[in-house]
């Protein structure tokens, strides 16, 4: 059984937000951009180098660097901005990769253009700029498998697989995931971890899930072009879908307007199997069924299986394009981070799920000794206790606990026994309540409350997208106002910078410095005092 103390168990706590000023004069016929739309951590360093994210607004790309700092001093360092003057750019959305050949970073940037812009973040030069797509891009992912080869979701309805490999230079778009998919605008698209999956979702509630053939390692005329993906449904949600990815073998959607993030699982679907052959995609169009699967026979009771749901909390103006991130490294807990529309940004721990399972096992256990006290979670505390001090600096210990929280069982047990139960130990009906709410899997269609809520003060905060750096050790979260806030969990007290050994994203002369987005004035403000937390251990 995993350890139940330990840094693993923390949550990331808010250290300083930014904020840059407001580039809508570089848009013209635009209303005003106050928005950053994506952000994304740098891959590929070491897991102890100073992380490197980007975050991408309308028409610019900040480059930014986390550093160990006193606590009323700002991590983040500002390492390059990058303008597009495209007049047609209104870009939304970004992906890493890096060359092949000498591993150097390059950002991949995209939007309304319908172009995807690679950049050399080095010197902030344009690397390429791949041509293909006949509307709007609105996401863009990196395979795990291969940093060479980024997908791309359009409002033409299509996913297109992108070679930044130099073999490629002549027809870069080696894939096109069309034909018999989606009917409407695609806004979200994600990456299994093996490479060979890829999910996508947008307006038409539809979700599929399609299997990539061999993709070439040469030259080729035309891409691939995949017609029929092997799982497809619109039974999740029933409004547009405006994120989707990959847990484990399971899946997380969300849609706009439902106010809940779904977790669920294609029946039948395993990555350890041969992937499904072209052939054995369901290709016949049936009407009255919203689900087809090449994974479970068209006779099974079910085709999928919802599991879970994450609730994201009433907003007072429904938004969409708004998107989960999900840290999930082996080792580490899987953590769900989402940001509504009023100023909530929510974390979620997967295994302190699997733990309260585990407690209530134990209690509900007909063999165990009924005078034997069983141990309760210490971050499982009572309502309203407060927290007590963070425990020390990240060490080895998570593997137990991932290993049994990615794919752990959803429990079944009856609410009402348990609560009786607690009732029996001596645990309030307070405390009862607000531990059920939040860490009890026995109800699939019950929305399980954030284990912890930051409530970013000043102005109306819409986030858009969050991302964790590679480590575990930094969530940042984007959205309106040009602005970012960034969080920290296992600060070292002493640490010094870790060498960029390539050079990836150098200093420029200027990284110290907080230029406006239109390099007239230093106009950054941080705030390390930004928010009001609410943490259920």
């Amino acid at each position: 059984m995993p350890s139940l103390h330990g840094p693993e168990w923390d949550f990331p706590k808010l250290r300083a937000s930014f904020g840059l000023e407001d580039d809508f004069k570089h848009v013209k016929d635009d209303k005003e951009d106050t928005e950053f739309f994506d952000v994304k951590f740098y891959p590929y360093d070491p897991v102890d180098a100073d992380p490197i994210f980007a975050v991408v607004s309308k028409k610019h790309v900040v480059i930014c660097r986390l550093v160990q700092a006193a606590d009323n001093v700002l991590p983040c360092e500002i390492v390059r901005i990058i303008r597009d003057d495209d007049p047609d750019a209104l870009n939304c959305s970004c992906t890493w990769s890096k060359e092949p050949e000498t591993g150097r970073a390059l950002l991949c940037v995209a939007g309304r253009d319908a172009k995807i812009k690679v950049y050399n973040v080095r010197d902030g030069t344009l690397h390429a700029t791949l041509v293909g797509h006949g509307g709007e891009i609105n996401d863009l992912a990196t395979s795990p498998d291969n940093p060479c080869v980024i997908a791309s979701a359009s409002d033409d309805t299509t996913v297109r697989l992108w070679s930044l490999d130099p073999v490629h230079a002549v027809q870069p778009c080696i894939c096109l995931l069309g034909g018999e998919g989606h009917s409407w605008n695609l806004l979200s698209v994600a990456f299994h971890s093996t490479g060979r999956y890829v999910l996508s979702a947008g307006h038409d509630q539809v979700i599929n899930l399609w299997t990539l053939p061999d993709l070439p390692t040469e030259h080729v005329d035309r891409p691939i072009v995949v017609h029929y993906p092997h799982f497809s449904t619109s039974e999740v949600h029933h409004g547009m879908i405006d994120c989707v990815d990959f847990y484990g073998d399971l899946i997380l959607s969300k849609a706009g307007y439902e106010y809940k993030i779904v977790l669920w699982r294609i029946e039948g679907f395993d990555s350890r199997d041969p992937p499904p052959t072209p052939s054995s995609a369901p290709t016949v169009h049936d009407p009255s069924r919203t689900t087809r699967s090449s994974f479970a026979p068209t006779s099974a009771p079910s085709q999928w299986m919802r599991l879970l749901e994450f609730d994201t909390l009433p907003e007072r103006q429904p938004q969409f394009y708004l998107r989960f991130s999900l840290h999930h490294v082996y080792g580490q807990h899987p953590v769900l981070c989402f940001c509504n529309s009023v100023n909530q940004i929510m974390f979620w721990d997967m295994a302190r799920l699997t733990a309260y399972q585990d407690f209530i096992d134990a209690l509900c256990d007909p063999g165990r000794d009924p005078t034997a006290k069983i141990a309760k979670p210490p971050w499982l505390l009572p309502a309203h206790h407060k927290m007590k001090a963070a425990p020390p600096p990240l060490d080895a210990e998570g593997e137990e606990a991932y290993a049994a929280s990615i794919m752990r069982p959803i429990g079944h047990k009856d609410p009402f026994d348990i609560e009786k139960i607690l009732l029996q130990e001596g645990y309030n009906q307070q405390t009862i309540s607000q531990w059920q709410s939040r860490f009890d899997t026995s109800n699939p269609n019950k929305r399980i409350k954030p284990h912890k809520v930051e409530h970013l003060q000043g102005n109306q905060f819409v986030g858009r997208q969050s991302a964790w750096s590679p480590n575990g050790s930094w969530c940042v979260v984007v959205g309106s106002r040009n602005h970012a806030a960034i969080f920290q969990r296992w600060a070292k007290s002493e640490r010094s910078s870790t060498s960029r050994q390539n050079s990836n994203v150098p200093s420029d002369g200027q990284s110290r410095s907080t230029p406006a987005m239109g390099g007239e004035s230093d106009v950054m403000s941080a705030s390390a005092s930004f928010a009001q937390t609410d943490e259920y251990m």
